[in-house]
């Protein structure tokens, strides 16, 4: 059974930063597509940042350039490095594996003004 785990979150002020991990189990994550979605109260869960097996990144226009997201196979492990936090950025941050269809629990961000 495969479980991704989310951690790293928490509360930081305005222009803070963070690094959020997602452990996978159950499962070897090389060459897979991995994302990081966000889901604020009242709003639809957003892709911010995905990674390819090959390692090509894309990212949300409202996380671009602040936001890097990457992996370690060897730890089976998912990051995503995030700079310069707005208080928009808050949100529960959750990570997919989409070709086995799987999502951690999420971690929460809470950025302050």
């Amino acid at each position: 059974q495969v479980q991704l785990v989310e951690s790293g979150g928490g509360l930081v002020q305005a222009g803070g930063s963070l690094t959020l991990s997602c452990t996978v189990s159950g499962s070897n994550i090389s060459s897979y597509f991995m994302a990081w979605y966000r889901q604020a109260p009242g709003k639809r869960r957003l892709r911010v940042a995905s990674i390819g097996g090959g390692g090509v990144t894309m990212y949300d226009p409202s996380v671009k350039d602040r936001f890097t997201i990457s992996r370690e196979d060897e730890k089976n492990t998912l990051y995503l490095q995030m700079n310069e936090l707005k208080p928009e950025d808050t949100a529960v941050y959750l990570c997919e594996l989409p070709s086995l269809n799987s999502w951690g629990q999420g971690t929460q961000v809470t950025v302050s003004s």
